[in-house]
């Protein structure tokens, strides 16, 4: 069989027996990773050590790969102007978070001989949230709703692996500060002690 050493250094065509002779004094497992070549090739390595970074890379590819979502926001055409805001911001919660935000506009009663106030409604929010996403479906009407969909101009992946380098600052600085506030403790313990100490 053709043996790989180690570190990824080709050792040469050897018997079986060698291999393993090798392997034992090495003391690393032997294992077969080209059986089907010709000859086969075996590589010298740790197999638990490789099984447990074949996991960790495995799960770090999960955790990065991450779901868009669509998330629906319904509005009103008479839509009062706190609402407006309370919608906008909720877009741009969805929008930093990676995910895509559709806005559902339905009409009531004559509204819906007025389609192009929908549309300058919808075009004003794509407008205001122009920083943080693209259009990717215009305004459309559907007989009495308008909808329109707006994409994030961040990948989710990417607004997840920030809000965990966020969350991870935060944690380390409420540990620092309670490590602060421990050290302060101590400080004014060993004071008193000391003042104690030298009154008696």
């Amino acid at each position: 069989m053709r043996l790989v050493g180690p570190s990824g250094e080709q050792v040469g065509v050897v018997r079986t027996e060698d291999a393993l002779r090798l392997a034992v004094e090495a003391n690393l497992d032997l294992v077969e990773v080209a059986p089907n070549s010709n000859p086969p090739v075996a590589r010298l390595m740790d197999y638990g050590k490789y099984k447990y970074e074949s996991a960790q890379k495995a799960r770090e590819a999960r955790r990065n790969q991450a779901n868009t979502q669509i998330k629906s926001i319904r509005i009103g055409l008479k839509i009062d102007g706190n609402d407006y805001n309370t919608k906008k911001s909720q877009a741009e919660r969805f929008l930093n978070a990676g995910d895509k935000v559709k806005f559902d506009l339905r009409f009531r009663g004559r509204e819906q001989s007025r389609p192009e106030m929908g549309v300058r409604l919808l075009s004003g929010l794509a407008e205001e949230l122009a920083e943080i996403s693209t259009v990717e479906a215009a305004p459309r009407a559907d007989g009495r709703n308008m909808s329109m969909v707006l994409a994030p101009t961040r990948r989710k992946s990417e607004a997840k692996s920030d809000q965990r380098r966020r969350r991870e600052a935060e944690r380390e600085n409420r540990r620092a500060k309670a490590a602060k506030r421990a050290a302060e403790r101590n400080a004014k313990t060993s004071e008193t002690e000391n003042n104690a100490a030298a009154t008696e």
